[in-house]
C-alpha cells in the first residue's frame, strides 16, 4: 500500500530534524520510502505566535496497517524529542521538534479514535499540500478528487521551497 506522510519542524535544527526523518522513515520495518518532496519553509498554521515551520512530504510503500503505521510514525516523534501528552497537549498547533502526519493511505478512508485518514485537515493545508503535490499530485484524496486538484484551493503564499535543502 502507498501511504503519503506529511512531516513537519520548527524548533532546534528543523532542517536536520525532517532530512532526520525522512531516513526513519525509509528504516521503519515494513516500509519504503519511494519519494520525498524538497524542503519547504512555511509559515506556522493555526498558532502565528511561533517560529515559520520546514515542511516536506514522502511517499512510502508499506505493509503496515493504518494503525500500525501510525504507531510506527509517533515512535520516530518519540526518538526524535517529541511529547504528546502533558503541555505539548495544551498546546494544539503549537511549536515541535518533528511531527508526522499520515496524510494519506492509499484510497482508504480510516475514521476510528486517534486515526484519521485522510487526514481532517490536509484540504485546508498548503504546508502540507504543496510538497504531497510536488511528488504525488495524482494520487487519490477521498473526498477532493486527488492531490493536485486540492492544492488548487488553498492559498499557498508564504510556502517556498529552501534552497539547498
Amino acid at each position: 500500500m502507498r501511504a503519503c506522510i506529511g512531516i513537519g519542524a520548527n524548533l532546534g535544527d528543523p532542517v536536520a530534524a525532517v532530512r532526520g526523518a525522512l531516513d526513519a522513515l525509509d528504516a521503519i520495518p515494513g516500509c519504503r520510502l519511494v519519494a520525498a518532496s524538497r524542503l519547504y519553509r512555511t509559515p506556522a498554521w493555526g498558532r502565528l505566535d511561533q517560529p515559520d515551520f520546514v515542511n516536506a512530504a514522502a511517499v512510502l510503500e508499506t505493509a503496515l496497517a493504518p494503525r500500525a503505521l501510525l504507531e510506527a510514525l509517533l515512535a520516530v516523534e518519540r526518538r526524535a524529542g517529541r511529547e504528546r501528552g502533558g503541555e505539548q497537549a495544551a498546546r494544539r498547533w503549537g511549536p515541535r521538534v518533528l511531527d508526522l502526519d499520515l496524510l494519506l493511505y492509499g484510497e482508504q478512508v480510516v475514521d476510528e479514535p486517534g486515526l484519521r485518514v485522510p487526514h481532517p485537515h490536509l484540504h485546508e493545508r498548503a504546508f502540507a499540500l504543496v510538497p504531497l503535490a510536488e511528488i504525488a499530485a495524482d494520487v487519490p484524496f477521498p473526498g477532493h478528487g486527488c492531490v493536485g486538484e486540492a492544492l488548487r484551493g488553498v492559498d499557498v503564499t508564504g510556502v517556498e521551497p529552501i534552497a539547498g535543502a
